[in-house]
């Protein structure tokens, strides 16, 4: 085992933090098929003067957008909409933070009124309605959610009250409905009138419109498929030896409708792209189809009699085929966004509270901080709080991945979304709405599944190019056809065959959905991934650097040894050292009536179905009083007892027998802070007992670095305690390089110097504010929840449960997430590299062609969705 001790300490220096944008906008984008068209609204949105940073998903079919306070969501909707495609604002976190952070300004409390607003499509009318309500006398803010088509109006508690009609007739002006939904809210405190209680919420949400959209998709291809059916029937008859052809004219009929009523969707994104001077998959299916259909009107038109060279069904199976492929690929998509939904369903909709009028159920948003909440057994929690009475066990699986019931008791904390046991439980409301822990989480996912992994950048680099190069094959494919002297409808079947199969949406799904399964399955067990970039590098870790306290120790100090000295007994000696630290609020103390607290449950005696009192019952210490720099004395049935530091035993004059010091002298060496109990009689002061102090290492903490060893990642430990405490769990560990009496700044260099010595990702473990420098500077930073809000912020993963076991289950999802991805890649590669040949070379018929390319995307979702299957460590354990 090497130390590694820092010769350098110098005065902890404030480490930068990485700045912020000053806006940051979600979009949902309608109208990509593609990886061209994720590249396309990228670029467009990337030209507003402002966007910083641009990232499109096409697997959530979201955008988020990291600009500078001016740029105005309209701007960044108009930019997408001359792209071609439909932006829908669901997320604006504001603008002009920056300026509130360097002068805090007390605002008045204010009152709150909430309308809902009908007949808005787009972010310009949110940005008009807003306008519009905005300029109602005594309105100081107002805000419009187009998701959830709602508008929250702030009004100055120090003016007169926003009339509610003004604010409808100024929406009613600007062109829209609008619906009052809750009376006036004051922000500062709850509104205890019985008609805040009540109140109607927006009719549909994005997930509802979704659905119905859905719906309407999957009716389209059953439709489709009924109309296409008579077309391809035949073609199966033939294999039995029935000759049954449709006549020319209503396979004319069926395939029109099929091509205009069915196909206009591709024919209107065709035209977006080519508008924009770009190409997408509804281009090559446009130009396909449209081929396949021409040429049979040609035949139809010119010789009518022959129906052997008619290939309506060729265009109408296409159509169907793809709408098919579409729906399932929506469908299995949804699949993947399973752990946002399950994170979203944890919120409950009302509250029981308490007030002076009794106890009643209020809309969750009528719950403010300090609230007092009643949870009855079985109900879920509704907001962030603690306990104030009761006990009970909380189920807390879905937010943590802890999957036994937690304890819970007057003065813990407890989670909204989880769900109480068999107790009931009041709580007073620490944090509410988007501060909660599981909005928290939420964000974090939302966020992760939106970000792009860096190499979905490449891939969007390759299909930039894709649909021109698919456009060039299909030409030349033409061509040598005509130049063989094949027929022009063989030459012109063959063509629209590699248009058809080549589809470029494989390639664009292949990394999205990956990170949204594996993200959404990691937060299901209790590692939340920050971003993807995190995600994917996780994959590559070779070392991880542990801090110590809090990571791998349980944080606060325990009894490692207590000893008792000339002949008085364990039991007795224990009691009168709870009984002098009793009074005592210091950790130390707290350990020691800890250890008293266990001893004497062990010696409860059950018999016959009655219980004894303990053997040993604490004596009544009085005139308890610390010593500065000592410890603590107490008087006990009229003599004096101390328990304090080898220091004062020696300012006392006792002597200890060689082998008792040296015994102290083995337990300081290894990390443990020596106490003794001591009589303070004047004659003949004497030592009692030998009591050492140590910070227990975590159950899990061993297992979690063996496993990390098979999965051949080293394990080092980097802690600002002692030596010799550093020295003793590196041993308990099996961890064979610790770096000792680190300070913060220390320890950033520490996670340099491993990343110069070692050719490999270095990941960093911590939970504490002393963590955040080093957290920063890894390749990765690994946060504890159990630890501080800063730790968080300055990592890439942060495990909702204090079990180090959770850092190489990270890293193992990681790992299988990056396969899918990998995998996903060479097939959508693959696929096309072997499917466009064949169509070329006249080896596959348009209908098979899409009938491939249609199943294509399918398949990379439902690989994806494999991860879906992993098993965490608590869940292997389990």
């Amino acid at each position: 085992m090497t130390e590694l001790a820092n010769p350098h300490r110098p005065a902890g220096a404030a480490t930068p933090s990485p700045s912020s944008p000053a806006r940051v906008v979600e979009f949902d984008i309608d109208g990509m098929t593609c990886a061209a068209c994720v590249t396309r609204v990228e670029k467009a949105l990337a030209k507003v003067p402002g966007v910083a940073r641009a990232s499109v998903n096409l697997a959530t079919e979201r955008a988020r957008v990291e600009s500078d306070a001016a740029v105005e969501p309209v701007q960044l909707a108009d930019a997408v909409r001359k792209a071609g495609y439909e932006a829908t604002l669901v997320a604006d976190a504001g603008a002009g933070t920056a300026a509130q952070v360097e002068a805090p300004v007390v605002t008045p409390p204010t009152t709150e009124l909430e309308l809902a607003i009908g007949g808005m499509t787009c972010a310009s009318c949110a940005m008009r309605v807003e306008k519009a309500l905005a300029k109602v006398p005594g309105v100081a803010r107002a805000s419009v959610n187009l998701a959830t088509e709602t508008a929250t109006v702030h009004s100055s508690a120090g003016s007169a009250d926003v009339d509610a009609g003004a604010l409808i007739a100024a929406v009613t002006k600007a062109g829209y409905e609008a619906t009052l939904i809750a009376p006036p809210v004051p922000a500062d405190a709850l509104d205890t009138s019985a008609a805040a209680t009540s109140g109607d919420t927006p009719a549909t949400t994005p997930a509802d419109r979704k659905q119905a959209q859905a719906r309407r998709e999957l009716a389209a291809v059953v439709v489709a498929a009924v109309l296409t059916l008579p077309l391809v029937a035949p073609m199966f008859g033939e294999w039995f030896g029935i000759h049954a052809m449709l006549p020319a004219w209503p396979q004319f009929v069926l395939a029109s409708i099929v091509q205009f009523a069915f196909g206009a969707r591709f024919y209107r994104a065709a035209y977006r792209a080519v508008r924009a001077g770009a190409g997408n998959m509804d281009l090559l299916v446009a130009l396909g189809t449209s081929a396949a259909y021409g040429i049979s009107v040609y035949e139809l038109v010119v010789h009518p009699g022959d129906m052997m060279h008619l290939y309506f069904e060729a265009s109408a199976v296409v159509i169907t085929l793809v709408r098919f492929g579409k729906w399932l690929e929506a469908r299995a998509k949804r699949q993947t966004t399973d752990a946002i939904r399950a994170l979203n369903a944890l919120r409950p909709e009302r509250a029981r509270i308490r007030d002076g009028a009794g106890e009643r159920e209020v809309p969750l948003a009528q719950v403010r901080v300090g609230t007092i909440v009643i949870v009855r057994p079985g109900e879920r929690v509704p907001v962030d709080g603690a306990v104030l009475e009761g006990r009970t066990h909380i189920d807390e699986s879905l937010i943590t991945g802890e999957s036994l019931p937690v304890p819970k008791q007057a003065g813990d904390a407890v989670t909204a979304g989880s769900i109480n046991g068999e107790g009931a439980l009041t709580v007073t409301t620490t944090a509410i709405g988007t501060e909660t822990t599981l909005a928290r989480i939420i964000r974090l996912v939302e966020s992760a599944q939106a970000e792009k992994a860096p190499i979905q950048r490449l891939v969007d680099r390759v299909s930039e190019i894709f649909v021109p190069a698919i456009l060039a094959i299909a030409a030349l494919t033409l061509i040598g056809w005509l130049i063989a002297g094949a027929g022009g409808e063989t030459a012109i079947l063959n063509a629209v065959a590699v248009l058809v199969i080549a589809c470029p949406c494989a390639l664009g799904l292949a990394t999205p959905a990956a990170i949204m399964a594996g993200t959404g399955v990691a937060a299901r067990h209790g590692v939340l991934i920050k971003d993807a970039e995190a995600l994917e590098i996780a994959h590559r870790v070779s070392i991880v650097a542990f801090d110590k306290t809090g990571t791998l120790t349980l944080g606060q100090p325990s009894v490692t040894a207590f000893e008792p000295v000339g002949g008085i007994g364990r039991d007795d000696a224990l009691a009168l050292a709870a009984a002098v630290q009793r009074q005592s609020d210091h950790p130390l103390a707290r350990a020691v009536v800890d250890a008293y607290q266990r001893a004497a449950a062990d010696n409860v005696l059950v018999t016959s179905g009655s219980v004894e009192a303990a053997r040993t019952e604490a004596p009544h210490a009085t005139a308890s009083r610390a010593v500065a720099g000592r410890g603590v004395e107490a008087d006990i049935d009229g003599r004096t007892f101390a328990l304090g530091s080898t220091r004062w035993l020696h300012e006392l004059g006792i002597a200890l027998p060689d082998a008792l010091a040296a015994r102290a002298r083995e337990l300081e060496a290894a990390g443990n802070t020596v106490s003794w109990l001591m009589t303070r009689a004047p004659q003949a002061p004497q030592a009692l007992a030998l009591i050492a102090f140590g910070d227990t290492v975590k159950p899990t903490a061993r297992a979690a670095v063996e496993r990390l060893g098979r999965m051949g990642i080293r394990s080092v430990l980097v802690t600002g305690d002692n030596r010799g405490s550093a020295a003793s769990v590196a041993r308990a560990l099996g961890i064979d390089e610790f770096h000792a009496e680190v300070l913060p700044d220390d320890k950033a260099r520490v996670i340099r110097d491993l990343k110069m010595r070692h050719a490999g990702i270095v990941a960093m473990a911590g939970d504490g504010i002393n963590d955040a420098p080093a957290l920063a500077a890894a390749d990765i930073g690994i946060a504890m929840a159990t630890g501080t809000d800063v730790a968080m912020h300055a990592a890439g993963v942060t495990l909702m449960r204090g079990d180090p076991a959770l850092v190489a289950d990270a890293i193992d999802i990681s790992r299988r997430t990056w396969r899918k991805i990998q995998q996903n890649l060479f097939w959508a590669f693959v696929y096309n590299l072997i499917g466009i040949p064949l169509a070329a070379f006249g080896l596959l018929n348009p209908m098979l062609a899409g009938a491939a390319m249609a199943f294509s995307s399918v398949s990379v979702v439902t690989n994806a969705l494999l991860l879906r299957t992993w098993r965490g460590t608590t869940s292997r354990a389990g």
